[in-house]
């Protein structure tokens, strides 16, 4: 038999030490370190066996068979999207986010659509009874006799659950509450969490299955547990919203079998989560053309969306003086005011800057910089800007506007929703003009900041 060994492991980032520290050395947390007994010769062993061959020999890779990937529908056509097309046999998927944003009432839906569709099914939850996944089941109709549950948080009896009903398609809500009773540390720790995922991941490796496991986040929104649960699993799924959020966003963090820039767009009804199609309509739904207020065609992946920012400017007699921001980050955020300040003369320094996105889009592509600095300007000075107009651009230190990628797509959405004017790039204008493809568009080619202000807001 192994002998045990004693460490004290961080629960936030997974270092391990061999006596107890007040201050993680690997995260810089306080009070973090937990005493654990484990294993490790066994741990090494089960971390390096998932579920493949031992047997091994290289060979030219040019040699490799390919082998087309099956992909099971989700019934999700916004989850399909973000998986990269559905489900895969054998793929292990990581939803994380805060409690109550709608990890549990997605799986059980994904679950309930698979059992329909004739496919054998297992939802295991740990923190709930069976009655309460009943309950909920019963309120967003996914209810059906293929769809097993069971309430259990001992691996051993899982996969002994597992092995009998073969089921396709696998749930573990949540991977903190499971635990192996070999290992002498308490369920959600860091070596609980670690070995259980890489036992469930062998399962699901050797068998086939498509598993879902849900975790949890930490207070600043991060994964709960070590790292290296993200680099176990194949797909990790991110919720963004907050919970009294209407819409919730759905974003793959990592994705080996798709790309990682689609996002989900869902909203919270009685019935659950429902997919948003048209996210674009519906984040412009209750907009009131106001200064302060810019269209932004941004692109998620392959999908275009306008989305509304929002910029308030006001004096302040306090200093220094606030800038907030929960959709863009902080410090580009003070970058492109400097820019404004510099570039364009205008005396924000003395001001208090707001700028928040419509919906809780998190913008972090270059090409909204010029919306960005346009409604701070419009706010600023208090002057309206176009009718019926977006605005897109990268805005470099200097004050010049530079292109940016996939700007047919961003204009062809502005035109779909009925907007007329579009300032941009002098690049990107100069290419769609040369393709004639909106004529019935008036398109404002800019070079520099200024410019660009000067086309927005006229007098």
């Amino acid at each position: 038999m192994a002998k045990a060994k004693t460490v004290f492991v961080c629960q936030e980032c997974g270092y391990d030490t061999p006596k107890w520290l007040g201050k993680c050395p690997g995260c810089g947390q306080w009070n973090t370190l937990v005493e654990e007994t484990v294993r490790k010769d066994n741990s090494q062993q089960r971390g390096l066996n998932l579920g493949l061959s031992t047997q091994s020999k290289p060979c030219p890779i040019n040699e490799v068979e390919l082998e087309e990937m099956p992909r099971m529908t989700t019934g999700s056509a916004e989850l399909d999207r973000v998986l990269g097309g559905g489900l895969i046999p054998g793929s292990m998927v990581l939803i994380v986010g805060d409690p109550g944003i709608g990890k549990s009432s997605l799986t059980l839906k994904v679950c309930a659509n698979e059992a329909r569709l004739g496919k054998r099914v297992l939802y295991v939850t740990g923190e709930e009874s069976v009655q309460q996944v009943r309950m909920r089941a019963d309120r967003i109709d996914a209810i059906d006799k293929s769809l097993m549950v069971v309430s259990e948080t001992n691996l051993e009896i899982i996969e002994k659950h597992i092995l009998e009903l073969k089921p396709e398609i696998l749930v573990i809500d949540s991977i903190q509450t499971i635990f192996r009773p070999d290992i002498q540390s308490a369920p959600g720790s860091v070596s609980q969490v670690r070995e259980c995922a890489v036992e469930i991941l062998r399962v699901a490796k050797t068998n086939g299955i498509a598993a879902f496991i849900v975790g949890h986040v930490t207070k600043d929104g991060t994964l709960a547990g070590p790292r290296v649960l993200e680099h176990i699993v194949d797909t990790v799924l991110y919720f963004e919203g907050g919970n009294n959020a209407e819409y919730r966003l759905l974003r793959a963090i990592k994705n080996r079998f798709g790309s990682t820039n689609e996002i989900g767009v869902f909203e919270m009804r009685d019935i659950g989560l429902v997919d948003v199609s048209d996210a674009s309509k519906l984040f412009l739904s209750e907009r009131q053309d106001d200064n302060g207020s810019v269209i932004v065609p941004t692109v998620e992946g392959t999908r275009p969306l306008l989305v509304e920012i929002q910029a308030l400017v006001a004096k302040t007699p306090y200093v220094p003086p606030k800038r907030t921001s929960d959709s863009v980050d902080l410090k580009r955020l003070q970058l492109l005011l400097a820019v404004l300040e510099k570039r364009v003369h205008l005396s924000l320094g003395s001001c208090d800057v707001f700028v928040k996105a419509a919906g809780g889009i998190k913008l972090d592509e270059p090409a909204a910089d010029l919306g960005i600095c346009v409604a701070m300007a419009s706010s600023f000075a208090g002057r309206s800007l176009r009718p019926a107009m977006v605005a897109f651009g990268e805005v470099g230190l200097s004050g010049e506007i530079r292109a940016v990628s996939q700007a047919e797509s961003r204009v062809r959405e502005a035109r779909r929703l009925g907007f007329k004017s579009v300032v941009l790039p002098i690049k990107n204008y100069e290419q769609l003009i040369a393709d004639n493809k909106f004529t019935d568009m008036t398109l404002y080619g800019v070079g520099n900041i200024t410019e660009a202000l000067g086309k927005a807001m006229p007098k």
